[in-house]
């Protein structure tokens, strides 16, 4: 019985300095946002960052819509991000994630799987990468980008690792609009 509390407060132990940590992190960015009225850089950077450090993947990067393009707003890791205005597709996590307003999980790209993602298999290929989760930047239900995690390994993330990106994709959205409305008010 003693052992099995013991496993017990072990566990509860780890889901409460996992749950400081996510805590952390989201106030870390919305220290960044306050701080940076006018300047949205800084904060995909620090989005991109905590993204890296929570949700178990090496390599992060959040692309923004312009009109029909995706442009790579933030990036950071070991894996190549494409640089320039990208046309915006369904073949890639990111692009998919904003043509369809939802989360998007790659668990193999290299599979059969991976045959729905043909320009994602082959920058994966090229790139090192075999997996991605991407989650759309909405705001008024509309995305306006995307948040996108790259592994190398084959492999799904986890339901908490697809939450806390979502949240991250909802900070990004907050900063977006508090300098395009900060840009307004000037």
């Amino acid at each position: 019985a003693q052992a099995v509390i013991a496993i017990e407060n072990v566990r509860l132990f780890a889901d409460l300095r996992e749950s400081l940590e996510r805590q952390t992190a989201t106030a870390d960015i919305l220290k960044v946002i306050a701080s940076s009225p006018a300047d949205i850089q800084p904060v995909l950077d620090a989005v991109v960052a905590a993204a890296l450090r929570f949700c178990g993947a090496p390599d992060a990067l959040i692309v923004l819509r312009e009109g029909d393009d995706a442009i790579y707003a933030a990036h950071e890791g070991p894996i190549e991000a494409r640089r320039g205005p990208q046309p915006l597709r369904r073949q890639t996590a990111p692009g998919r994630a904003m043509m369809d307003g939802r989360v998007v999980q790659i668990a193999d790209l290299q599979s059969a799987e991976g045959d729905d993602f043909p320009e994602g298999r082959a920058l994966g290929a090229s790139a090192g990468f075999r997996s991605a989760l991407a989650a759309p930047l909405l705001r008024d239900g509309v995305a306006i980008g995307a948040i996108s995690l790259r592994r190398p390994d084959a492999g799904t993330f986890t339901p908490r690792q697809v939450e806390l990106l979502e949240t991250f994709a909802a900070q990004a959205v907050i900063a977006i609009e508090n300098v395009r409305l900060f840009a307004d008010l000037r």
